[in-house]
């Protein structure tokens, strides 16, 4: 017998609650079922593992920060602004009602020495998505420097995101556009064999 829809959304809406939006990676599975008012019976028949569960969570909150950098993408007026959008989505994303303390990948990445393969596979698609719609972008304004721009802007991104946990007054988010605004405006400045900007 199968798990209705709505059970795997009160699911996922819990796990999503105290893994993503709370950042306690390491949730007992007993507090996501109590959030959700499931029973354990019902969690495996509707996933196989607590694991499996967080990455279905976590391919629901990637395809929703795609739409949301789509949208972000869609609202600009040029390329440049095409390409900088995923800062503007990261602003919008953040300020959601689901918006995360930091990064639900990045979080669940760090919250395990060896991920399952579920959680990594989850992962990583985030990661490959995010390289491949930068490198995408960037190839109008940087031609044969798109990768390389698209795994700078990766790193600016990423080290965006792992400020929003450090105490104290937060690093504006203008700051990371900042940056990224000087590699998109010189991405041959990017060094080819070692990332170093020169």
């Amino acid at each position: 017998m199968g798990t209705r829809e709505s059970t795997r959304t009160k699911l996922l809406d819990a796990t999503d609650e105290l893994l993503f939006s709370v950042g306690a990676t390491h949730t007992p599975v007993d507090q996501i079922l109590e959030r959700a008012g499931v029973s354990p019976a019902t969690l495996y028949r509707a996933y196989d593992s607590k694991e499996a569960l967080i990455a279905a969570a976590l391919d629901r909150r990637h395809g929703a920060w795609l739409q949301a950098w789509d949208e972000a993408v869609a609202r600009a007026a040029d390329e440049r602004g095409r390409l900088l959008a995923v800062f503007d989505a990261l602003e919008e994303f953040r300020r959601r009602p689901d918006g995360a303390r930091w990064c639900a990948f990045l979080g669940t990445a760090a919250g395990y020495v060896d991920p399952p393969p579920v959680l990594a596979a989850a992962i990583r698609q985030d990661s490959d998505s995010m390289r491949e719609r930068l490198r995408h972008l960037a190839e109008p304004l940087a031609g044969p420097h798109a990768v390389r721009l698209a795994d700078a802007l990766m790193v600016i991104v990423s080290g965006q995101l792992a400020m929003r946990l450090r105490p104290g007054r937060p690093v504006a988010s203008g700051t990371a556009r900042a940056v990224a605004e000087l590699l998109v405006d010189h991405p041959d400045s990017i060094r080819p064999s070692s990332g170093v900007i020169s």
